[in-house]
């Protein structure tokens, strides 16, 4: 990768000493793993999928093992019509068609300010007009959340007080704002359901600037009320030309971040990726990811994801195709079909840890047969000698074959080789 995932103790802690606020380059060199996910077995929910509209049945054909409720109609604003007056249907749906097909991990996010409720009108707010906007009493924002722990406690495990906190479209409130509803949603969760998990507000990564003006603030505001998270999350989308590396570079910066705040070692989740999506700018355009690369992509994701010791990856979303992100995840998709294949691949197998030179990549992974390897590139299409212990070689499309003769092989995507 471009910036290095690994840096000594004694670097980082002087670096964080000097930099209060760190640029984005900065932090990027004060990363490295916060979770060190070598020797781990590898789960299903490291695989997170939005479905739209799941909460009208939709269920996608591949494998996973996570979901994020966002963008189905389950916001504070969809639900909380008036003060107290709730409409519960569309969430209860959506729990029922997800318990109904075996999923028992639920990522809630509670955003969305009703438009009673808000402090600020904002009609460009996402995903509904003025839901942007800090509630304007706190105690509306205690009994929504109350009411939902309440009501789903045992079926919904994971709880996200806010999407992509960090812009305005979505927030519209201070760091400090943001702060105070996460350490209230901490504590309302935690007093109704102690095992349910609360991940921290998503921050959106690719745009520089609203990213250092907000996270190193919202960072020093959850330190004063001593870390009420169990989860760190962000969303590492990066520039529309963008590639793997620079997701990469993305997550090393924040990273850096939690590091120069001296946050506390909790599990990395990236609950919203994508690539390809127009922006920020003019000069960049919207781009399609197709065939190969996008199977590509998506499998690198999660293969870099572990390296980084980063635990979930939600990818957006399951469903038709739509031109606004670069992936697309449907039944036909090549990158629906990778990421199903990666699963079949790593699920249930111990992760020994990835080498790179040369920006080609070896992971291995032990598995009940053995030492499995996946092989692919941070750039380019390269050459890889397979070591003579490995028979067999398989592509993201499912397929399997002998390893070559010549024991060589050119590729940029992920290859697994077995003995």
């Amino acid at each position: 990768m471009r910036k290095s995932l690994t840096t000594t103790l004694a670097a980082l802690i002087a670096a964080a000493l000097v930099i209060p606020i760190a640029t984005p380059a900065q932090a990027a060199k004060l990363a490295k793993p916060a979770q060190n996910l070598k020797g781990t077995v590898v789960k299903d929910d490291l695989f997170g999928l939005h479905v739209r509209d799941e909460q009208n049945g939709v269920w996608p054909s591949i494998k996973f093992g996570s979901l994020r409720l966002w963008d189905n109609d389950t916001t504070w604003a969809n639900i909380e019509t008036s003060k107290g007056v709730f409409d519960w249907t569309t969430l209860d749906n959506a729990i029922a068609n997800a318990e109904k097909n075996g999923m028992d991990d639920i990522l809630m996010v509670l955003s969305g300010t009703p438009a009673w409720a808000t402090d600020q009108r904002n009609p460009d707010a996402l995903p509904r007009p003025d839901a942007s906007g800090m509630p304007r009493n706190l105690s509306d924002w205690d009994d929504w959340v109350r009411a939902v722990a309440t009501r789903y406690k045992g079926r919904i495990n994971n709880y996200q007080p806010w999407n992509e906190a960090n812009l305005t479209t979505f927030f519209t409130g201070t760091p400090a704002q943001m702060a105070e509803l996460t350490k209230r949603t901490y504590d309302i969760v935690k007093g109704i359901d102690p095992t349910a998990t609360v991940v921290a507000p998503s921050t959106g990564t690719r745009l520089g600037g609203p990213f250092k003006k907000f996270y190193p603030a919202f960072l020093q505001g959850l330190k004063q009320r001593n870390w009420p998270v169990d989860v760190w999350a962000a969303h590492t989308y990066p520039a529309s030309l963008g590639d793997t590396n620079d997701r990469a570079d993305l997550a090393n910066a924040w990273i850096g971040y939690l590091r120069a705040a001296g946050a506390p070692d909790l599990p990395l989740w990236d609950t919203e990726n994508n690539y390809g999506l127009k922006g920020p700018g003019p000069n960049n355009p919207k781009q399609d990811i197709e065939g190969d690369r996008a199977a590509a992509w998506t499998a690198i994701t999660y293969l870099d994801a572990l390296r980084l010791g980063v635990s979930r990856v939600y990818m957006y979303q399951w469903g038709p195709n739509n031109p606004l992100w670069g992936i697309q995840y449907n039944e036909t998709a090549p990158g629906a079909i990778a990421m199903d294949t990666l699963q079949d691949w790593i699920v249930g197998s111990t992760y020994r840890g990835c080498k790179e030179k040369s920006r080609k990549v070896t992971c291995n992974f032990n598995t009940k047969n053995g030492r499995d390897q996946i092989i692919y590139t941070e750039k380019g299409v390269k050459s890889f000698k397979i070591n003579k212990a490995y028979k067999q070689m398989c592509t993201l499309d499912g397929n399997c074959k002998a390893v070559p003769a010549n024991r060589k092989v050119r590729t940029f995507a992920p290859v697994l080789l077995t003995r």
